[in-house]
């Protein structure tokens, strides 16, 4: 999968990647904008539905596109510098990881939804859109981010092998796997019917 040839730029651009996912678009809104660190207020996670609840909208949606940058930035950079497909593979799943365990702040990052959104966004922007109408159908029907996430990537895989795209695929599944780890506590909620909705303080 790695030749000689390509092992070193495919780690090079794996550790880029991690360190761009690293930054915390939540924690850095928050304290731009005065309000509380996301990861000592509401549920405790540095993400955009806890800043919603935390500050509301702007903070909210400033905290959801610097998440979705930081994972689309670095595959759509990949992707411009080689057409290796393990190699942009590998550079979304880093992205991702850094978001959740971000080495500037003490490895405790966010569950991940709008990063890996992004990283997806930067393989194919019809499956993003896709995943996208998934979140919104879901999420507008129920009501609960945490369910519209956990459909949404569980189907991502099965899109991503409709549109021949084996690699990506592969790579979404390990995805997916750590986003029902970081939603492991939502699940429990969401299965005995106390998951807060969307946007409740």
């Amino acid at each position: 999968m790695f030749s000689a040839e390509l092992f070193i730029p495919a780690l090079l651009a794996a550790v880029a990647s991690y360190a761009i996912g690293s930054v915390s678009a939540a924690i850095l809104v928050c304290r731009a904008m005065g309000l509380d660190d996301p990861r000592n207020a509401g549920s405790g996670n540095p993400g955009a539905t806890n800043v919603l609840r935390v500050g509301g909208k702007l903070p909210a949606a400033l905290t959801l596109l610097g998440d979705g940058l930081k994972g689309f930035a670095p595959v759509f950079v990949t992707s411009l510098l080689t057409s290796h497909p393990p190699t942009i593979a590998l550079a979304a799943i880093a992205a991702f990881i850094g978001h959740l365990y971000p080495i500037f702040f003490e490895f405790k990052g966010g569950k991940g939804v709008a990063t890996a959104l992004g990283a997806l966004l930067g393989v194919s922007l019809v499956t993003g859109a896709l995943a996208i109408l998934t979140w919104l159908a879901v999420s507008l029907t129920f009501k609960r981010s945490s369910l519209a996430a956990l459909v949404t990537f569980a189907l991502v895989p099965v899109y991503l092998l409709f549109d021949g795209q084996r690699v990506f695929a592969v790579a979404f599944v390990m995805i997916a796997l750590f986003l029902f780890y970081t939603h492991r506590s939502n699940i429990s909620r969401l299965l005995d019917g106390s998951e807060p909705t969307i946007g409740k303080r």
